[in-house]
């Protein structure tokens, strides 16, 4: 269920400064996205994994703070972020 590595350095290459750029907010939160919306498409597969949808809820909580924390810097940056992402429609 984990992102795979082409996955991952696609994001980063998209997302980040460089290559290597993984700690940035933008690059986790991208991250996050991708292994929310896995996480989503595999409970909607298997209604009664309770764990899986608990880890979902988790990592909803984590973007979440994460997308606060950059608003609250960085408005330009968060509002491009959303709409590059297409969070909020």
């Amino acid at each position: 269920m984990a992102l795979n590595k082409e996955e991952v350095t696609s994001i980063v290459g998209k997302f980040g400064k460089n290559e290597k750029d993984t700690g940035t907010s933008e690059v986790q939160i991208a991250l996050l996205t991708e292994r929310i919306n896995q996480l989503t498409e595999h409970c909607k597969q298997f209604k009664k994994d309770k764990s899986s949808q608990r880890g979902l809820l988790i990592l909803v909580g984590q973007r979440r703070r994460m997308l606060k924390y950059i608003q609250r810097t960085n408005l330009e940056k968060y509002r491009s972020l959303i709409k590059e992402l297409g969070l909020r429609k």
